[in-house]
């Protein structure tokens, strides 16, 4: 890690949003792509997700960097749904399912894809299964990518991608998976074509696709 993107870190972790603006400021004046600034932002959010679940950081320290990474996608020109690099290489619609309010592995793969030159519709957290059919049919993606931090989420992506099959839509799109400890097993039970083990995974398994 450069001093540069430990720096970053270093100011995620402080919850100084002054730091992280100055830093990845920095950074983007010393020549670094916007993939290579939200790799660094995704090893920050790897750090607090591991102090969150040993105790060393709250709710409100998970909230807070939640802010802090839409402010630095804000200041990468990463939140709008479409691409910023010009023609798009594909669409994909992006939600976290029905009985999970996590976004913040949803909000780092929507910033790398679209980093990478994707559209992204974002429908947003707790999406249930009507406004998944709804979106997808609205928008017509070559994939949908589900997000889910809590086990519970695994029944409501089975559910959303039975309702698909029931709608006759499945076949005309891929999907992904992603989130907490999901794995292979995880994906076949759902029904889903593949699984991110991470954002970085799931950014290199969409674009295999096409």
């Amino acid at each position: 890690m450069s001093n540069e993107g430990q720096e970053l870190i270093d100011a995620v972790l402080d919850f100084d949003e002054d730091d992280v603006i100055e830093q990845v400021k920095k950074m983007r004046d010393s020549g670094k792509m916007p993939l290579e600034i939200m790799e660094v932002a995704k090893t920050a959010m790897d750090e607090v997700g591991r102090k969150f679940q040993e105790k060393e950081f709250f709710l409100t320290e998970l909230i807070m960097s939640g802010e802090l990474l839409n402010t630095i996608m804000l200041e990468l020109g990463l939140t709008g749904e479409s691409s910023q690099t010009g023609e798009s290489k594909g669409k994909i619609v992006l939600g976290t399912v029905k009985d999970d309010i996590h976004d913040i592995g949803k909000n780092i793969l929507k910033s790398l894809l679209i980093s990478n030159g994707f559209e992204v519709i974002d429908i947003g957290v707790d999406v249930p299964i009507n406004k998944f059919i709804d979106e997808v049919r609205k928008y017509d993606p070559q994939v949908v990518a589900m997000s889910g931090l809590l086990t519970i989420a695994y029944n409501s992506m089975k559910t959303t991608i039975e309702g698909f099959q029931k709608a006759g839509i499945r076949d005309k799109f891929k999907i992904i998976i992603g989130g907490g400890s999901i794995d292979q097993q995880v994906a076949d039970y759902t029904g889903a074509d593949d699984f991110g083990a991470s954002a970085i995974d799931g950014v290199d398994k969409i674009k295999n696709w096409f």
